[in-house]
């Protein structure tokens, strides 16, 4: 088997060999044990079922919640040779019922299908009919309550365990926390799964957070400099994706805004603008996105502050899936943090409104934080990043300045403890702050907080940066946000001692205003011929058009950038390649092939070290 495998990989895919733990998961997998598979976006997840659907009989049977995602893992499998198929809304009968009779006739080795297809009556008897001998559930998380993109559809797939009593189960995901794990393992029925975490760290990503200020003019000189790459502009409305997509379109950018607002011909035209790189750019909500498997988005921009970390992670994720470098901006302001705790606030139900509000404030942790971006994320995760400097986010390639805070925390923990004295229950952050600058709000006045001693006694600073304090003290473990549906502060044991012994605190000061900052090292980049690089993406798109797929399935930037610094001038030569599987290279080798060997007869080649 162990020589059948690497002999499938790279004759189906084009790879030498497998990337972090997906040898092991497609191992316990075929030996017929249900697993949870927690790879980072770009780990190669599909993988991990689509090897073991060619390596055994019968069908592998693929729970996909997207249409567009089915739609591009069957291309991307048909142009490499494979037997496969979708069955969803977008196919009119005709279509439907030719893909059904080949299933009964067992033309196909993987089937994609939504879980509310597979609820239907009769499916449980076709799926018994089909041989079915492998089931995975792509985008696990969707089970879980506690995960942030809950879908009750995924509750009900618990009910294949019955009509497919025997068949190992592989639930993936790119996001998930132990919690979310604990319930994936639970509603789909799964039984002793073997349970393989991969690390979260995408060390390709850069990743920076800006103080938003004028946000249009720093998205415009943020895509200035990447005038030929693909990327992704989230925004919290639909108003504010279309704004910024027509301020990027008067000024030449091939750009689409996309959002729920949009009827779904729309929404499916957009997309595919882009995924065929017929517009280099989306503005959108968090409603694109989800499955799309385009490996060359080049950077994301978040023009509004996300809900959690789980989607901010799942969103960043998006870029750099071929594993070459890609940047992730943030912009990031207090008006933001307001706006996004005002939504929370409408939100039904106590112990929701609770779980929101506690993702928010990691995010705004996350947002404000002067350590390592990559720690951040990864210690989110559960996952401890080993270095002192990751080399590839803002705050460690320069690092923010310090000053002495004791002053300053003081008399924030002074306040915070004279409240909860003199009225015997404690106050969330604004209301310190009222208290903290001398505000003469309603709430002061009713409970005669102005006759505190702590009254008025930081009027030297602003609100801003007393919140910033404030969080700051939080993050330290000083001060924590009670239990209960209000956010309300509470001082910690340490921030108790701290205040007793005013020992010396050491705060950072908050974000400058945006400035010229040291490029980051570009992990994982692939240096080449830039111009034949160019040549040979536009090669691609001609070809990706005349079959009307996208162009990564001709072949990703990573293939593209290891054929303009090797120079394969025959079929032969594209051996060692990567992403070069038999049947692409004898369907379009020769084109590329030829297409190199012409650049060289008018070109030297460049060496490189």
């Amino acid at each position: 088997m162990e020589t059948n495998l690497a002999s499938l990989l790279k004759r189906t895919f084009g790879y030498d060999a497998f990337k972090p733990l997906q040898r092991e998961i497609i191992d316990a997998f075929l030996a017929g044990r249900d697993v949870i598979a927690l790879l980072p976006t770009g780990g190669g997840k599909s993988l991990c079922f689509q090897l073991p659907a060619l390596s055994r009989p019968g069908l592998t049977l693929v729970v996909s919640p997207l249409i567009a995602l089915m739609k591009d893992q069957v291309d991307s499998l048909q142009a490499s040779g494979v037997a496969a198929t979708f069955l969803n809304s977008s196919l009119d009968g005709d279509e439907s019922r030719a893909r059904l009779r080949g299933l009964h006739r067992g033309e196909y080795k993987l089937l994609y299908a939504a879980p509310e297809r597979l609820m239907l009556e009769g499916w449980a008897e076709n799926l018994r009919k089909w041989n079915v001998t492998g089931l995975a559930i792509d985008e696990a998380h969707c089970v879980s309550e506690w995960g942030h993109d809950f879908r009750p559809e995924y509750r009900q797939l618990a009910k294949l365990r019955e009509s497919l009593p025997g068949v190992p189960v592989m639930a993936l995901t790119a996001t998930a926390t132990g919690r979310v794990r604990a319930d994936i393992a639970t509603h789909l029925r799964l039984r002793d799964p073997a349970c393989f975490v991969a690390s979260f760290n995408r060390p390709n990503l850069t990743y920076r957070v800006l103080p938003k200020d004028q946000p249009l003019k720093q998205i415009l000189e943020f895509v200035r400099k990447r005038e030929d790459e693909s990327g992704i502009i989230y925004c919290a409305s639909r108003a504010t994706a279309d704004r910024v997509a027509a301020s990027l379109a008067t000024r030449g950018h091939s750009v689409r805004a996309y959002h729920a607002g949009l009827n779904g011909d729309e929404r499916a035209l957009r997309q595919d603008a882009f995924v065929r790189d017929d517009a280099r750019i989306v503005c959108a909500t968090i409603a694109f996105g989800m499955g799309i498997n385009k490996p060359n988005v080049r950077w994301i921009i978040h023009h509004d502050l996300p809900k959690n970390i789980e989607g901010y992670y799942q969103e960043t994720g998006r870029a750099g899936r071929d594993g070459l470098p890609a940047d992730c901006l943030l912009l990031f302001s207090a008006g933001d943090v307001a706006k996004q705790t005002h939504f929370l606030d409408e939100i039904p139900g106590d112990q929701e409104r609770s779980v929101a509000r506690g993702q928010l404030r990691k995010m705004v942790h996350y947002a404000e934080s002067a350590s390592c971006r990559r720690r951040e994320l990864l210690a989110y995760f559960g996952e401890d990043f080993p270095l002192d400097n990751c080399g590839a986010c803002d705050n460690c390639l320069e690092p923010r300045e310090s000053f002495d805070g004791t002053l300053a925390a003081q008399k924030f923990l002074s306040c915070l403890y004279r409240i909860r004295q003199a009225s015997g229950f404690a106050v969330g952050m604004n209301h310190v702050i009222d208290v903290l600058t001398g505000e003469q709000t309603e709430k002061v006045g009713r409970w005669g907080h102005e006759r505190l001693t702590t009254f008025g006694i930081g009027r030297e600073l602003s609100r801003h940066q007393w919140a910033s304090i404030g969080r700051e003290l939080m993050r330290l473990g000083t001060v924590a946000v009670g239990e209960g549906e209000y956010p309300v502060l509470e001082l910690t044991e340490e921030g108790m001692a701290l205040l007793k012994s005013r020992s010396p605190v050491t705060l950072t000061k908050p974000m400058d205003a945006p400035k010229a900052r040291r490029a980051a090292k570009r992990e994982g980049d692939i240096a080449c011929d830039e111009i034949l690089f160019a040549r040979l993406r536009a090669l691609r798109k001609r070809l990706a058009d005349e079959r009307s797929v996208p162009a990564y399935i001709i072949f990703g930037d990573t293939t593209l950038r290891a054929m303009a610094r090797h120079y394969p001038e025959t079929v032969d030569a594209m051996e060692g390649i990567p992403g070069v599987g038999e049947k692409k290279r004898a369907e379009f080798g020769a084109r590329f092939a030829a297409d190199i060997a012409d650049y060289l007869r008018a070109n030297s080649r460049v060496k490189f070290d």
